[in-house]
């Protein structure tokens, strides 16, 4: 009976042993819970929201790219130089008061160029090297009963051909080659006589669209000139 009461008291010795030493846990969590939550939530930091800071913190961000200013718009497009031509005289005064209705003012000007007109059509025998082998060839004509020929000594590039004929125009030109070939001369051919004529172009500076557009109804008028840029 008394090993029984001394290992009895023993075990309770040793069970409030191990509750005092917080081994079994602690039954006084009410009375430290206070402090843990008082770390956890630092109460010291926390503050009250004004109505205008939770309205701001609510906002969608969508509201704050519709506040982003709009990208600005692409400039219209704008013509630096415009230049239409060559013109002659009597086509060029036309033109002038076809885009007098623009009233572009100093933004229009007009510029000479030297241009090259035919004048008329020869029919000729190409370049033979030499004097010498002009008079051959010219010999060879006289034998074929062509009488008709001049032989081109002056300083150009034809110089030592033979000229059979120039006519005002290339059909009369072609009827004569047709001819020449029926009595045996086939290495005759025909080319344009030019000669130097005066021609305008004209220039447009700063156009918007708009005023390009009737400009080029207006040229349509005049198919045969080119519309270009210019610097």
């Amino acid at each position: 009976m008394l090993k029984f009461v001394f290992w009895l008291l023993a075990g309770v010795n040793l069970l409030v042993l191990a509750i005092g030493q917080g081994y079994l846990g602690s039954f006084r969590t009410e009375t430290r819970e206070p402090a843990r939550l008082k770390n956890q939530l630092q109460a010291n930091k926390l503050g009250l929201l004004t109505q205008e800071q939770a309205t701001a913190s609510a906002a969608p961000p969508a509201a704050e790219e519709a506040a982003k200013p709009a990208a600005a718009p692409a400039p219209p497009p704008s013509y630096a130089c415009t230049e239409v031509g060559n013109f002659l005289l009597a086509d060029g005064r036309r033109f002038e008061a076809q885009v007098a209705a623009l009233g572009l003012g100093d933004r229009q000007s007009r510029r000479n160029v030297a241009g090259q007109d035919i004048s008329s059509y020869m029919v000729y025998i190409p370049p033979q090297g030499s004097k010498e082998g002009a008079d051959r060839k010219a010999g060879e004509l006289k034998q074929l009963g062509v009488t008709n020929y001049f032989i081109m000594n002056e300083s150009s590039p034809l110089r030592w051909g033979i000229s059979l004929g120039v006519f005002k125009s290339e059909t009369s030109a072609q009827s004569q080659l047709a001819m020449l070939n029926k009595q045996g001369v086939h290495s005759a051919r025909v080319a344009p006589r030019y000669s130097a004529s005066k021609q305008f172009a004209y220039q447009f500076r700063d156009l918007d669209a708009a005023t390009r557009a009737r400009l080029e109804k207006i040229k349509t008028q005049f198919p045969e000139q080119e519309l270009r840029s210019c610097k």
